[in-house]
Protein backbone atom coordinates (compact mmCIF):
# COMPACT_ATOMS: atom_id res chain seq x y z
CA UNK A 1 0.00 0.00 0.00
CA UNK A 2 1.23 3.48 -0.82
CA UNK A 3 2.02 5.91 2.00
CA UNK A 4 1.18 9.52 1.09
CA UNK A 5 3.54 12.31 2.13
CA UNK A 6 2.77 15.72 3.72
CA UNK A 7 -0.81 16.84 2.99
CA UNK A 8 -1.58 14.08 0.46
CA UNK A 9 -4.43 11.58 0.74
CA UNK A 10 -4.83 8.17 -0.93
CA UNK A 11 -8.45 7.53 -1.94
CA UNK A 12 -9.91 4.28 -3.31
CA UNK A 13 -12.22 5.42 -6.11
CA UNK A 14 -15.79 4.10 -6.13
CA UNK A 15 -16.71 2.28 -9.33
CA UNK A 16 -19.38 3.86 -11.49
CA UNK A 17 -22.29 1.82 -12.79
CA UNK A 18 -21.51 0.09 -16.08
CA UNK A 19 -25.19 -0.47 -16.94
CA UNK A 20 -28.16 1.82 -17.30
CA UNK A 21 -31.36 1.12 -15.36
CA UNK A 22 -32.70 -0.55 -18.51
CA UNK A 23 -29.76 -2.99 -18.59
CA UNK A 24 -27.77 -1.42 -21.44
CA UNK A 25 -23.98 -1.70 -20.99
CA UNK A 26 -22.08 1.59 -21.04
CA UNK A 27 -18.66 1.39 -22.76
CA UNK A 28 -15.57 2.56 -20.81
CA UNK A 29 -15.10 5.51 -23.17
CA UNK A 30 -18.59 6.87 -22.36
CA UNK A 31 -18.48 6.43 -18.60
CA UNK A 32 -18.00 9.50 -16.47
CA UNK A 33 -15.18 9.66 -13.94
CA UNK A 34 -16.27 8.99 -10.35
CA UNK A 35 -15.89 11.78 -7.79
CA UNK A 36 -16.52 9.61 -4.71
CA UNK A 37 -14.22 7.33 -2.77
CA UNK A 38 -12.93 6.06 0.56
CA UNK A 39 -9.83 7.43 2.29
CA UNK A 40 -7.30 4.59 2.52
CA UNK A 41 -4.23 6.46 3.87
CA UNK A 42 -3.16 9.99 4.81
CA UNK A 43 0.20 11.72 5.01
CA UNK A 44 1.72 13.33 8.09
CA UNK A 45 0.15 16.77 7.51
CA UNK A 46 1.18 20.08 6.01
CA UNK A 47 4.09 21.81 7.76
CA UNK A 48 3.65 25.53 8.42
CA UNK A 49 6.48 28.09 8.36
CA UNK A 50 6.82 27.95 12.16
CA UNK A 51 7.37 24.15 12.05
CA UNK A 52 3.96 23.02 13.32
CA UNK A 53 1.85 20.53 11.39
CA UNK A 54 -1.77 21.11 10.47
CA UNK A 55 -4.00 18.16 11.41
CA UNK A 56 -6.09 16.49 8.69
CA UNK A 57 -9.84 17.10 8.51
CA UNK A 58 -10.36 13.61 7.04
CA UNK A 59 -9.39 10.25 8.51
CA UNK A 60 -8.88 6.76 7.14
CA UNK A 61 -12.24 5.18 6.35
CA UNK A 62 -14.08 8.46 5.56
CA UNK A 63 -16.24 8.39 2.43
CA UNK A 64 -15.43 11.59 0.52
CA UNK A 65 -16.35 13.69 -2.51
CA UNK A 66 -13.39 15.14 -4.42
CA UNK A 67 -12.80 17.56 -7.30
CA UNK A 68 -13.38 16.02 -10.73
CA UNK A 69 -9.97 16.48 -12.37
CA UNK A 70 -7.72 16.39 -9.30
CA UNK A 71 -4.91 14.13 -8.21
CA UNK A 72 -2.94 11.33 -9.83
CA UNK A 73 -4.68 8.14 -10.99
CA UNK A 74 -3.11 4.91 -9.74
CA UNK A 75 -4.09 1.36 -10.73
CA UNK A 76 -2.80 -1.26 -8.30
CA UNK A 77 -3.91 -4.91 -8.18
CA UNK A 78 -6.96 -4.13 -10.34
CA UNK A 79 -8.18 -1.39 -7.95
CA UNK A 80 -8.41 2.29 -8.83
CA UNK A 81 -6.84 4.81 -6.43
CA UNK A 82 -6.33 8.55 -6.52
CA UNK A 83 -3.48 10.38 -4.79
CA UNK A 84 -4.56 13.96 -4.13
CA UNK A 85 -3.97 16.96 -1.90
CA UNK A 86 -6.35 17.32 1.04
CA UNK A 87 -7.54 20.67 -0.35
CA UNK A 88 -9.02 18.77 -3.35
CA UNK A 89 -11.44 16.95 -1.05
CA UNK A 90 -14.72 18.87 -1.17
CA UNK A 91 -16.83 17.06 1.45
CA UNK A 92 -17.13 14.08 3.75
CA UNK A 93 -20.23 12.07 2.83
Amino acid sequence: MLKPLADRVLVKVDEEETKTKGGILIPDTAQKKSQKGTVMAIGSGKVLDNGTRLPFEVKVGDHVLFAKYSGVDIDEDGEKYLLLAERDILAIL
